[in-house]
């Protein structure tokens, strides 16, 4: 019978720090597109004999923001070490980064997963997240390889996780969550066609109820949501083969084949004794001072967590409160939305299924969207007062959507405030009545749903401009006598 078993997984997740510049030199930070190979290095980030670093004071500051978002414990000292191993796309032969002493320590974050009708959640703990340099770009041709200094000495914060995940979907919304707490703080874009965060993923197996870890292998350079998902279920999927073969899972780092949906073997795994870390005898301790840290503190945007709960608190559920906060510029659009006026019910489902439905079908983000806030608001004033229904406001809001203007004036131009007058009103459910004897006798049976057909009259008679909630109830009061 072959064993159960239970998937430990880790990520190590690198994301490069929104700064100007880079780590230890002032070029520019970032590949910008119109740029050529090797055009934006200098002696320092490319290696040169008798440089030294000078330490980006903006990375550092970012980094910290970074980590007070996972909840770490900033260290008020910490300190860079010399990682050293062979490959081109290291200039100097060796990674300026942190080991030892991290300036982020122990941390937590909560993820949220599984179906919208059956969410779960779970925290998931951070070991530690390091300020480090980033390597080159090496390209790879049939006949030969290609290296680009651009990207070297650009600032990283490595994020690594506790092995507390124990499944590919555990992984995937973890990652989710981090990417959204470093845009949510501004320390990165997350770019990862880019390569502004990229993954490598810690896989091990281990029978269940074992509380030993098993043998691990790791998954390097994981550029997709998509990938890292597959790459773990391949990899547990290949790993439970071996081991019910009575055969052991070899320590060695992997890629991920995308084309073949298959890991192939890299290189045997490296422990930290292979790396040579010494002390970075070019760099002083990294000392925050408390004003400092205080200051970077107050500089922090409320979190997502906080943001949710308080949207929960507005009567949202859980999946609303979430799909809001998916980014800082949706949350704060939202709120935007609410301090013009709108009820946040209303506001929740104009945003979340209109507004974000179409901005997503043409591939853009809240901040490009062409209804403002209060433009939005005035909308929805306009459906809750009931001088506009819910339908024609989609007509509204469709119009609102390409031209950006505001929905009162919309309203004008389109003929379609409803009316209002009782008398008229009156007679337009008279006439559906006396047009509809079948629906007024299946209404006297009882069959108090026969009232929708002769509303439904009565909108079509009105072209849409008769208040739907009012006609219902001056219907039932008619056929009531």
């Amino acid at each position: 019978m072959a064993t159960q078993f239970e998937p430990v997984i880790g990520l190590e997740i690198h994301v490069q720090l929104a700064s100007k510049t880079k780590m230890f030199c002032t070029c520019p930070n970032g590949m910008d597109e119109s740029s050529g190979p090797n055009t934006e290095i200098c002696p320092r980030c490319s290696g040169q004999p008798g440089t030294l670093p000078v330490m980006n004071e903006g990375a550092v500051r970012l980094g910290v923001r970074a980590g007070l978002a996972l909840g770490c414990k900033t260290n008020e000292v910490s300190s860079f070490e010399r990682k050293h191993y062979f490959y081109p796309d290291l200039p100097k032969g060796y990674q300026i980064t942190q080991n030892a002493h991290p300036v982020n320590g122990r941390g937590e974050i909560e993820i949220t997963f599984g179906p919208k009708t059956n969410l779960q959640k779970k925290k998931i703990g951070i070991h530690h997240a390091h300020l480090e340099e980033d390597a080159a770009k090496s390209s790879h041709e049939a006949q030969y390889s290609l290296v680009d200094f651009n990207r070297a000495g650009c600032p990283l914060l490595e994020i690594v996780s506790m092995p507390d995940m124990r499944s590919a979907d555990e992984a995937y919304a973890y990652l989710t969550e981090i990417k959204r707490l470093m845009k949510w703080v501004d320390a990165s874009n997350c770019d990862m066609e880019k390569g502004e965060l990229r993954v490598d993923v810690n896989v091990s197996l281990r029978p269940v109820g074992q509380e030993k870890f098993g043998t691990r292998t790791e998954i390097k350079n994981l550029n997709s949501f998509k990938a890292v998902r597959d790459a773990i279920n391949y990899e547990i999927a290949r790993q439970t083969e071996v081991l019910n073969k009575g055969e052991k899972v070899v320590q060695q780092t992997l890629l991920w084949d995308k084309e073949q949906n298959i890991t192939k073997p890299m290189r045997s795994k490296e422990d930290a004794l292979d790396y040579r870390y010494f002390p970075e005898p070019d760099l002083p301790p990294l000392i925050l001072r408390k004003d400092r840290l205080e200051k970077i503190k107050a500089d922090m945007p409320e979190l997502p967590a906080a943001k949710e709960a308080k949207f929960v608190g507005l009567g949202l559920s859980a999946y609303d409160a979430g799909v809001l906060t998916i980014t800082r510029a949706v949350a704060e659009y939202f709120e935007a939305v609410l301090k013009a006026g709108a009820p946040a019910k209303a506001a929740a489902n104009w945003i979340t299924t209109d507004l974000l439905g179409a901005l997503h079908a043409e591939n853009k983000e809240i901040e490009d969207s062409p209804i403002a806030a209060e433009n939005l608001a005035e909308l929805i004033g306009l459906v809750e007062s009931g001088k506009i229904s819910r339908t024609q406001a989609k007509t509204v809001f469709e119009k609102m959507y390409q031209t950006g203007e505001k929905a009162a004036a919309l309203v004008e131009k389109l003929g379609l405030s409803q009316v209002s007058d009782e008398g008229q009103l009156f007679a337009w459910a008279q006439e559906a009545i006396n047009e509809a004897p079948k629906a007024v006798a299946d209404f006297k049976k009882g069959n108090r749903a026969a009232v929708g057909a002769l509303v439904g009259a009565v909108m079509r008679k009105s072209k849409g401009k008769a208040n739907p909630k009012r006609m219902n109830e001056i219907l039932v009061e008619l056929l009531s006598k």
